[in-house]
């Protein structure tokens, strides 16, 4: 319905300190208990925002995870206007908690252009999202099966209870049940829940930031799935908006990673419109630390 995203209303509603200073609060905060890597993300791009003309929109955003984020306490977003020009201006974003720097970012904005060099991949051929279960009633699918392991029904309950602010609806949802390698790729449809309506594209592409950053990094997983992750948190975090879109509107996220060694791994993603437009494209690598576990069934 009518229902004011979250995302705008509290998650990306940042509070002005200064010209160029801004705080920002937490909604959602992961199992590990580090800030969503999504939030830090999204808020430095409001922040950027803030600090140019409302006929520039953004075109690429670069960033670096360099500290764990506390939830306990407010991020400081600090933005440095580093050069305004005629078509591109850039922003500098550093996100402080306790003194010191958890995430650095630079946003590139540009003045709207028309070019007659254009060309994009091709949208895959998916189900629509109507014909989809949520990432939640597969959930409470998984654990209507009496044979479920009470440590998996713990995980999936956990999963359960958190208030993510994004509807999820999974193209091929992984087998709770198999521990087989899968092809290191994922495919959602995704969208804020909630309301935002049609509104400065700014906004949309911080709403798209938080949301492109949940389960991203998983992507590197599905090879690897007889592992236990130790230890998994993002390094870095690029976007490129290419045309406009409604985040509040489903998306396909179509995720890949094409490599992973060294305790890193590298994820690729594609936000494509229902009408098979390319709109944005992301790139994170992450650091992953696994140990061996029994080859164990589930069941």
């Amino acid at each position: 319905g009518d229902l004011r995203s979250v995302l705008i209303t509290s998650v990306l509603n940042l509070e002005r300190l200064e010209l160029d200073l801004f705080r920002g609060r937490h909604h959602w905060v992961p199992a590990t208990q580090r800030l969503f890597g999504g939030q830090i993300v999204g808020q430095a791009l409001v922040a950027a925002a803030r600090a140019v003309s409302r006929a520039e929109q953004v075109h690429s955003l670069h960033c670096y995870f360099v500290r764990a984020g506390d939830p306990k306490v407010p991020v400081l977003y600090k933005v440095e206007r580093t050069r305004t020009g005629k078509s591109f201006s850039v922003r500098s974003v550093k996100a402080i908690q306790h003194g010191q720097p958890i995430f650095i970012c630079q946003v590139s904005f540009q003045l709207s252009q028309e070019s007659p060099m254009q060309h994009q991949f091709t949208m895959p051929a998916v189900p629509p999202p109507e014909e989809l279960l949520t990432q939640e009633e597969l959930i409470q699918k998984f654990l209507q099966n009496p044979n479920l392991a009470e440590r998996y029904r713990k995980h999936l309950n956990k999963i359960q209870a958190e208030d993510v602010p994004i509807d999820i609806k999974p193209v091929n949802p992984p087998d709770v049940f198999c521990l087989e390698p899968q092809e290191p790729k994922q495919l959602f449809w995704v969208r804020a829940r909630g309301y935002i309506g049609e509104t400065d594209m700014k906004v949309h592409c911080c709403v798209a930031a938080y949301i492109s950053d949940y389960a991203f990094l998983g992507t590197a997983l599905l090879p690897h799935r007889l592992y236990r992750i130790k230890f998994m948190v993002s390094l870095d975090h690029s976007m490129w908006f290419h045309a406009p879109f409604r985040a509040d509107h489903w998306m396909l996220y179509e995720c890949e990673s094409p490599w992973a060694g060294g305790c890193r791994g590298l994820v690729q993603g594609r936000l494509w419109r229902r009408d098979g437009v390319l709109a944005v494209t992301c790139a994170q690598e992450g650091v992953i630390r696994v140990e061996q576990t029994p080859n164990q069934s589930k069941l």
